[in-house]
Protein backbone atom coordinates (compact mmCIF):
# COMPACT_ATOMS: atom_id res chain seq x y z
CA UNK A 1 0.00 0.00 0.00
CA UNK A 2 1.64 3.74 -1.27
CA UNK A 3 0.20 6.05 0.71
CA UNK A 4 0.93 9.76 0.20
CA UNK A 5 0.05 12.54 2.81
CA UNK A 6 -3.34 14.10 1.73
CA UNK A 7 -1.61 18.01 1.30
CA UNK A 8 0.64 16.12 -1.79
CA UNK A 9 -2.12 15.34 -3.55
CA UNK A 10 -2.04 16.97 -7.13
CA UNK A 11 -4.74 17.33 -10.09
CA UNK A 12 -4.33 13.73 -11.76
CA UNK A 13 -3.49 11.42 -8.79
CA UNK A 14 -5.40 8.58 -8.87
CA UNK A 15 -6.56 7.28 -5.28
CA UNK A 16 -8.67 4.85 -3.01
CA UNK A 17 -10.71 6.53 -0.82
CA UNK A 18 -13.76 4.58 0.82
CA UNK A 19 -12.85 1.34 -1.18
CA UNK A 20 -13.40 3.02 -4.70
CA UNK A 21 -11.19 4.80 -7.18
CA UNK A 22 -10.56 8.22 -7.41
CA UNK A 23 -8.91 10.55 -9.67
CA UNK A 24 -7.79 13.96 -7.63
CA UNK A 25 -9.73 16.78 -9.99
CA UNK A 26 -9.09 19.93 -7.88
CA UNK A 27 -6.82 20.25 -4.43
CA UNK A 28 -7.42 23.65 -2.44
CA UNK A 29 -5.15 23.90 0.85
CA UNK A 30 -6.85 26.10 3.20
CA UNK A 31 -5.84 27.38 7.01
CA UNK A 32 -8.52 29.30 8.45
CA UNK A 33 -7.88 31.61 11.05
CA UNK A 34 -6.62 29.62 14.44
CA UNK A 35 -7.80 26.17 13.15
CA UNK A 36 -6.01 23.15 11.55
CA UNK A 37 -5.23 23.21 7.79
CA UNK A 38 -7.33 20.83 5.76
CA UNK A 39 -7.38 19.88 1.98
CA UNK A 40 -10.30 20.78 0.21
CA UNK A 41 -10.79 18.00 -3.07
CA UNK A 42 -12.95 17.24 -5.76
CA UNK A 43 -12.64 13.57 -6.92
CA UNK A 44 -14.33 12.12 -9.81
CA UNK A 45 -15.15 8.09 -9.38
CA UNK A 46 -13.32 6.36 -12.11
CA UNK A 47 -16.39 3.57 -12.07
CA UNK A 48 -19.55 6.01 -12.06
CA UNK A 49 -18.06 9.33 -13.15
CA UNK A 50 -19.65 11.01 -10.19
CA UNK A 51 -18.09 13.87 -9.06
CA UNK A 52 -17.78 14.65 -4.70
CA UNK A 53 -15.93 16.88 -2.89
CA UNK A 54 -14.17 15.81 0.17
CA UNK A 55 -12.45 17.61 3.18
CA UNK A 56 -9.22 16.18 4.45
CA UNK A 57 -7.39 16.75 7.19
CA UNK A 58 -3.77 18.22 6.67
CA UNK A 59 -2.23 14.96 8.27
CA UNK A 60 -4.45 12.86 6.74
CA UNK A 61 -3.13 10.16 4.61
CA UNK A 62 -4.74 8.89 1.09
CA UNK A 63 -3.89 5.42 -0.19
CA UNK A 64 -2.53 6.04 -3.64
CA UNK A 65 -3.94 3.16 -6.25
CA UNK A 66 -0.90 1.55 -7.97
CA UNK A 67 -1.50 2.21 -11.89
CA UNK A 68 0.57 1.77 -14.72
CA UNK A 69 2.29 4.43 -15.75
CA UNK A 70 3.76 5.23 -19.31
CA UNK A 71 6.20 8.60 -19.83
CA UNK A 72 4.42 11.01 -22.31
CA UNK A 73 4.62 13.73 -24.31
CA UNK A 74 1.71 16.71 -24.95
CA UNK A 75 1.28 17.32 -28.19
CA UNK A 76 -1.81 19.13 -29.17
CA UNK A 77 -5.51 19.45 -28.38
CA UNK A 78 -7.87 17.98 -31.47
CA UNK A 79 -11.00 19.01 -30.97
CA UNK A 80 -12.52 17.97 -28.02
CA UNK A 81 -9.40 15.53 -27.45
CA UNK A 82 -6.03 15.96 -26.12
CA UNK A 83 -3.24 14.09 -28.20
CA UNK A 84 -0.25 12.47 -26.08
CA UNK A 85 2.53 10.25 -27.35
CA UNK A 86 4.32 7.70 -26.00
CA UNK A 87 7.86 8.88 -25.37
CA UNK A 88 9.69 5.31 -26.32
CA UNK A 89 6.96 3.39 -28.48
CA UNK A 90 5.79 6.89 -30.34
CA UNK A 91 2.31 5.16 -29.25
CA UNK A 92 -0.98 8.04 -29.48
CA UNK A 93 -3.43 8.69 -26.70
CA UNK A 94 -6.37 10.79 -27.59
CA UNK A 95 -7.86 11.59 -23.95
CA UNK A 96 -11.39 14.05 -23.67
CA UNK A 97 -11.30 16.97 -20.74
CA UNK A 98 -13.69 14.02 -18.57
CA UNK A 99 -10.91 12.26 -18.32
CA UNK A 100 -8.26 15.09 -17.81
CA UNK A 101 -10.12 16.93 -15.39
CA UNK A 102 -8.48 20.66 -14.83
CA UNK A 103 -5.27 19.14 -15.34
CA UNK A 104 -5.74 20.59 -19.36
CA UNK A 105 -5.08 24.00 -17.75
CA UNK A 106 -1.85 23.18 -17.65
CA UNK A 107 -1.01 21.34 -20.35
CA UNK A 108 1.57 23.10 -23.16
CA UNK A 109 2.76 21.67 -26.17
CA UNK A 110 5.90 19.39 -25.24
CA UNK A 111 5.06 18.79 -21.40
CA UNK A 112 6.72 15.50 -20.50
CA UNK A 113 4.44 13.87 -18.34
CA UNK A 114 2.75 10.26 -17.03
CA UNK A 115 -0.64 8.67 -18.49
CA UNK A 116 -2.17 6.36 -15.97
CA UNK A 117 -3.84 2.93 -16.77
CA UNK A 118 -5.88 0.87 -14.22
CA UNK A 119 -6.60 -2.72 -15.45
CA UNK A 120 -5.95 -1.85 -19.58
CA UNK A 121 -7.72 1.46 -19.36
CA UNK A 122 -6.80 4.96 -19.75
CA UNK A 123 -7.55 6.64 -16.77
CA UNK A 124 -5.25 10.36 -16.88
CA UNK A 125 -2.53 11.98 -16.26
CA UNK A 126 -0.06 12.78 -13.88
CA UNK A 127 1.34 16.30 -14.43
CA UNK A 128 4.77 17.16 -12.93
CA UNK A 129 4.64 18.94 -9.95
CA UNK A 130 5.63 22.31 -11.43
CA UNK A 131 5.07 23.97 -15.35
CA UNK A 132 6.55 26.91 -17.21
CA UNK A 133 3.57 29.22 -19.25
CA UNK A 134 3.79 31.96 -20.81
CA UNK A 135 1.96 34.77 -19.43
CA UNK A 136 -0.66 36.06 -22.45
CA UNK A 137 -2.88 38.74 -21.02
CA UNK A 138 -2.49 40.87 -17.87
CA UNK A 139 -2.23 44.86 -16.94
CA UNK A 140 1.04 46.41 -17.76
CA UNK A 141 4.01 45.42 -14.96
CA UNK A 142 5.57 47.95 -12.46
CA UNK A 143 9.24 48.15 -12.34
CA UNK A 144 9.37 49.93 -9.23
CA UNK A 145 7.33 46.69 -7.50
CA UNK A 146 10.16 43.88 -7.30
CA UNK A 147 9.28 42.08 -4.33
CA UNK A 148 5.51 43.14 -3.57
CA UNK A 149 2.67 41.17 -2.00
CA UNK A 150 0.66 42.89 -4.37
CA UNK A 151 -0.49 40.15 -7.00
CA UNK A 152 -2.87 40.42 -10.00
CA UNK A 153 -4.54 38.34 -12.80
CA UNK A 154 -2.84 37.15 -15.36
CA UNK A 155 -4.26 34.73 -18.30
CA UNK A 156 -1.95 31.74 -19.91
CA UNK A 157 -1.40 30.55 -22.90
CA UNK A 158 -3.33 27.45 -21.43
CA UNK A 159 -6.41 29.98 -20.95
CA UNK A 160 -6.05 29.41 -16.93
CA UNK A 161 -5.99 32.37 -14.95
CA UNK A 162 -3.09 32.72 -12.43
CA UNK A 163 -2.23 35.60 -9.26
CA UNK A 164 1.16 36.74 -10.35
CA UNK A 165 3.07 39.60 -8.87
CA UNK A 166 2.62 43.05 -9.88
CA UNK A 167 6.29 42.93 -11.89
CA UNK A 168 5.35 40.49 -14.09
CA UNK A 169 4.47 41.38 -17.82
CA UNK A 170 2.41 39.96 -20.70
CA UNK A 171 5.08 37.35 -22.55
CA UNK A 172 6.99 36.41 -19.52
CA UNK A 173 7.32 32.88 -18.89
CA UNK A 174 6.44 31.97 -15.02
CA UNK A 175 6.86 28.74 -13.34
CA UNK A 176 3.20 27.37 -11.98
CA UNK A 177 2.60 25.00 -9.04
CA UNK A 178 0.36 22.45 -10.79
CA UNK A 179 -1.28 21.32 -7.10
CA UNK A 180 -2.35 25.02 -5.91
CA UNK A 181 -2.36 26.50 -9.50
CA UNK A 182 -0.33 29.69 -7.99
CA UNK A 183 2.96 31.58 -9.15
CA UNK A 184 6.25 30.33 -7.98
CA UNK A 185 8.77 32.18 -9.61
CA UNK A 186 9.75 33.63 -13.18
CA UNK A 187 11.45 30.62 -15.08
CA UNK A 188 14.82 30.69 -16.20
CA UNK A 189 15.70 31.67 -19.53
Amino acid sequence: MDTIQATKMRPGTVIRHNGKLFTVFKVTHRTPGNKRGFVQSKLRNLESGAMIEHKFSAEDFVERAFLDEKEVEFLYQEGEHYVFMDTTTYEQYHLNQEVLGDTVGYLTPNLQLKVEFFEGKTIGVELPVTVEMKVVETEPGLRSATASSVTKPAKMETGITVQVPSFISEGEVIRVDTAEGTYLERAKS
